[in-house]
């Protein structure tokens, strides 16, 4: 099958489609030993692919940020009224760690969202693949939250969330979840449906009233303060 060299390179998990364009761009791609700089060059789906040094280096030299989202801002796209949960990523809320530089926050992307009356574990990134690896649609990445709740707790309403609840038409996948206390609940997941959690607790006769996410894959919150942010450090990865 023959595919854009662009398009082979995020499905090998190589980069992103973005970086691979400017990568092919930059003369940094090799297809069977050859130097490939055209955009839309068509491949054979078995070719051999190689990022020269200078790729894998851009590649190494992308950051992650971990933030400990406040209660009240928001995740994504700035609203009116509301602040971006970007706007915590300055020099006075960074925690010890490696020397900040603003060129941190060019492409910085936000991964993954955390609703508006949620707290805990953001991740914004600089990677491509990294950004695929947690949201993507493939993606069986287990993400952590603390989930306190109003109601009657009962055991068939938590099976129901256990199996798999339907929303939008659609059955979603099973939840582990654990009771740490009458109405204090552990939950993971590995999809991220807008207000699931919330939605979810609705449907079987509970509400939310705190929520927070506390780990993604490997990697936790721990004791990140509210507001603060970090890098990802050398010794951390999301997956094992």
């Amino acid at each position: 099958m023959i595919k854009r060299l662009s398009k082979l390179l995020s499905e090998r998990g190589i980069c992103s489609r973005r970086e691979a364009d400017r990568y092919i761009e930059a003369g940094l791609v090799l297809v069977d030993g050859v130097v490939v700089s055209t955009l839309g060059t068509k491949v054979s789906e078995d070719v051999a692919i190689e990022l020269l040094p200078e790729a894998n280096q851009m590649q190494q030299s992308k950051v992650t940020i971990l933030l400990n989202k406040p209660i009240g801002c928001v995740s994504t796209q700035p609203e009116k009224g509301y602040r971006p949960a970007s706007d915590y990523i300055t020099r006075d809320n960074q925690v010890k760690g490696r020397h900040f530089d603003p060129s941190h926050l060019n492409k910085l992307s936000v991964v993954g969202r955390l609703d508006i009356d949620s707290k805990g574990l953001l991740v914004f990134t600089q990677d491509g693949v990294l950004a695929k690896t947690l949201i993507g649609p493939d993606s069986q990445m287990e993400k952590e939250y603390l989930v306190r709740v109003e109601g009657y707790v009962t055991d068939d309403a938590l099976d129901e969330i256990r199996r798999g609840l339907e929303l939008d038409g659609r059955r979603l996948k099973p939840v582990e979840l654990d009771v740490l206390e009458p109405q204090l609940l552990r939950m993971i997941l590995v999809e991220g449906k807008k207000r699931q959690i919330r939605r979810m607790c609705e449907l079987v006769g509970l509400r939310v009233v705190y929520l927070k996410r506390v780990r993604i894959g490997n990697v936790c919150l721990s004791d990140l303060p509210e507001g603060k942010w970090r890098y990802l450090r050398a010794d951390e990865s999301f997956t094992h």
